[in-house]
């Protein structure tokens, strides 16, 4: 199967944001979410997060910014503990829409800001990049506008690289089985990005606000033009089956070895996984191109 191997061209990309603003005053709020999103943008930013959930697996998807060892995992997003949440004395906890349940439980422990990123028919990177901003000014941590001023410069940089590729759509996806994955449409954060760039989504379908799944993989075979991005994790029995798959192997994009394994990314995420994003689908396309 005819992937580019992320190590060949990945060894610094996914250092961008591996390291968050170190400056952080010693005095500064102590602050907690429940959210993926938000995590990553407190990460970011450089605040003084105390708690978060599904850390493991936020290191795992995700992968940057680094978490510090000092925050708490208040285990899974749907059903977080509560009592580690009080035991890590947040200031002040962020949430979003997707679990503005937990609030009234999260209210007695420390007062609740919500910021939403994802609402249908709104674009997650505008609502993004207000939170990181609403977020910033609320801690007083300049890096949050340095973020969203370093991204949109990225992107213009992105533009012109691209501009000078193939011009070839990309469809980005994410496997579920041998059989099925889901694509991320205009709506999402990587469409976003796409658009953003100067690249064609070659998914022209409808996504429910991120992404639609399951499709199936024969859909891919009316794309015949497209390069075909992968983003992690997938599972690992699917990989192997569908390099042993005759209709795998005979699609167009596969036979031409346009196809792109990325590292993780997390599919939910803010304006450092659309920097992620572009960061690895600039350095896997120039590699593909220039390979």
């Amino acid at each position: 199967m005819a992937f580019f191997s992320r190590r060949q061209f990945l060894a610094g990309a996914a250092a961008t944001l591996s390291t968050p603003a170190l400056l952080r005053a010693a005095d500064s709020l102590r602050v907690a979410t429940l959210d993926w999103a938000l995590l990553e943008t407190l990460l970011a930013i450089g605040a003084n997060v105390v708690a978060g959930t599904e850390l493991r697996q936020f290191r795992e998807v995700a992968v940057t910014p680094v978490i510090p060892g000092s925050v708490a995992d208040l285990g899974l997003r749907g059903t977080p503990n509560f009592e580690v949440l009080r035991f890590a004395r947040p200031d002040l906890i962020f949430n979003s829409n997707f679990y503005g349940w937990a609030d009234a439980r999260m209210q007695p422990i420390a007062p609740v800001e919500s910021h939403a990123i994802y609402k249908p028919g709104e674009s997650p990177y505008a609502l993004a990049e207000q939170a990181t901003l609403a977020i910033g000014d609320r801690l007083q941590l300049v890096a949050a506008r340095r973020l969203a001023e370093e991204l949109a410069s990225k992107l213009d940089h992105c533009r012109t690289f691209f501009a000078a590729g193939d011009g070839r759509p990309v469809i980005p996806v994410n496997l579920g089985d041998a059989r099925h994955f889901r694509v991320f449409g205009s709506d999402s954060m990587f469409g976003e990005v796409l658009r953003r760039v100067g690249l064609a989504n070659a998914w022209q379908g409808a996504t429910s606000y991120s992404a639609a799944a399951p499709i199936g993989i024969e859909i891919l075979a009316s794309m015949p033009d497209a390069w075909i991005v992968m983003v992690p994790p997938h599972p690992a029995e699917a990989i192997v089956t569908l390099s042993n798959s005759a209709f795998w192997n005979a699609l167009p994009a596969v036979r031409d070895r346009r196809v792109l394994m990325l590292g993780p990314i997390n599919p939910y995420g803010a304006l450092p996984a659309a920097m992620r994003f572009a960061d690895l689908l600039r350095e896997g396309l120039g590699h593909a191109w220039n390979g």
